[in-house]
């Protein structure tokens, strides 16, 4: 699969509901707060799937593979689960908003901005 069977859709769902940006999405899975292995190497942090986005993040859209759309079709569908139709900033409790930000989804983050 080239990045142009990646449809206009799921590339712009996919953008829409990861609102962290690789930086910010790598420094928090280094964190102690983040729900995966805290003393595993910097690159390693993390859940197999939110080094799967952070890994999607970094690539053109040309680049992406038939795995990368697993994954952005099931982070989709997963932030949508758990947010609903409403994406405005909402706190949550802590382990709902962790669980969302492993997965480069920050529900503190307003939309707009």
């Amino acid at each position: 699969m080239t990045g142009t069977e990646i449809s206009d859709e799921l590339w712009q769902d996919f953008h829409d509901v990861v609102n962290m940006t690789s930086r910010e999405l790598q420094e928090w899975l280094a964190t102690d707060a983040s729900p995966a292995d805290a003393d595993a190497l910097p690159d390693q942090a993390g859940t197999e799937r939110s080094r799967a986005v952070l890994e999607i993040l970094s690539k053109r859209r040309t680049d992406l593979t038939p795995e990368d759309a697993v994954v952005m079709r099931a982070v989709v569908e997963e932030v949508r689960a758990a947010r609903g139709t409403d994406m405005e900033p909402t706190a949550g409790d802590a382990a709902w908003r962790h669980r969302l930000m492993s997965l480069g989804h920050d529900p503190l983050k307003d939309p707009n901005a």
